[in-house]
């Protein structure tokens, strides 16, 4: 079996959020590996620099892969990263060859009968999960209906974005956060998300300030996600710090795990380089005693490495796709389980 073609479009994908009437445009890649046996792949990655990637996908990574064999993923992963990436090792180049990564393991799925999640380890079906509801762009008001509203539904793991006014107001970060936890009950889990917005005297500030609230964890607190101010906010406050959803190679990860700046690490296999990639960062977390938990959306994927590994742990929804319970299963489908 040889690869024939690989394709890469961009797109702009509609999300439709509560209490807005017009949607969220969120950026993505998508690109399909097509094989002479018939078997095709599907892979996206999202967001950033998306022309880019589509670019890098179509001119450099399709004629380097084409005419090969697609099952063999680590030797592919490691040529591309030899011949194209050998000093950058992130950004764009990360972003496109995590999207092939993973329509290759799409493939190789589909050739073995067998979903994704059990060829990098079937350890459980089943993964936990939760849903990002609370935006920057909602007042104090808004962000109660919205907690409220999937409460309602029967949701009870949510998480808020924080870093308001540019991450100059702690203080307010601090208020949004109460009325939300006064809105929900203790019942509720709640995880706080700063988009690596803060210097570290306002991160650590709003961590004093929310202490009593029981929040879960604090997402990406610090700006640049700097391995070393991450370890000593961590040092400083009882909220579980966590990181890692826009890292795009395992190097940085170990970097933030030997300065001992998480509690939970949190790759996201559309920006990390794929499956392949991501499986070296769960391997990396599970010898530091560490659970990986994805940020930064794109469930349907990311959902196959925490089902895969013995320390996945939760799986990010920006929209609830599901009723509300306590895990999300996946299907026994050949390749990505569509």
């Amino acid at each position: 079996m040889k690869i024939t073609r690989i394709e890469a479009t961009s797109h702009r994908v509609p999300i439709r959020v509560p209490l807005r009437e017009q949607s969220l445009l969120w950026g993505a890649v998508c690109v399909r590996v097509e094989t002479d046996a018939g078997i095709s792949g599907f892979g996206l990655t999202g967001h950033n620099y998306r022309f880019a990637v589509r670019e890098c996908i179509n001119r450099e990574i399709a004629p380097l892969l084409v005419g090969r064999d697609p099952l063999p993923t680590e030797r592919h992963w490691y040529d591309l990263y030899c011949r194209l990436n050998p000093r950058a090792q992130t950004g764009a180049w990360s972003s496109a060859v995590s999207a092939v990564d993973i329509a290759l393991w799409d493939i190789k799925g589909k050739v073995f009968s067998q979903p994704v999640w059990r060829l990098l380890g079937g350890y459980s079906q089943t993964v936990p999960a939760y849903v990002t509801f609370g935006l920057m762009e909602y007042s104090r008001e808004e962000l109660v209906e919205a907690a409220k509203h999937f409460v309602a539904q029967g949701h009870d793991k949510l998480k808020m974005v924080v870093a308001v006014k540019q991450a100059t107001d702690p203080a307010e970060d601090a208020a949004r956060v109460r009325v939300v936890r006064e809105a929900v009950g203790d019942k509720v889990e709640l995880i706080v998300d700063a988009n690596y917005m803060f210097a570290y005297p306002e991160a650590l500030e709003l961590c004093k300030r929310i202490e009593p609230y029981h929040i879960k964890w604090f997402e990406e607190p610090v700006y640049g996600n700097d391995a070393r101010l991450l370890a000593s906010l961590r040092r400083h406050t009882s909220i579980p710090i966590s990181a890692g959803q826009n890292e795009g190679h395992k190097w940085r990860i170990l970097e933030l795990l030997l300065h001992e700046a998480v509690d939970i690490v949190q790759p996201n296999v559309v920006f990390v380089g794929g499956f392949t990639e991501a499986l070296k960062v769960a391997a990396m977390a599970q010898a530091f005693n560490l659970p990986v938990a994805n940020g930064g959306g794109w469930p349907h994927l990311n959902a196959h490495l925490m089902a895969g590994v013995a320390n996945g742990y939760r799986v990010e929804f920006h929209v609830p796709m599901w009723a509300a319970s306590e895990r999300r299963r996946l299907t026994g489908h050949p390749g990505d389980g569509r």
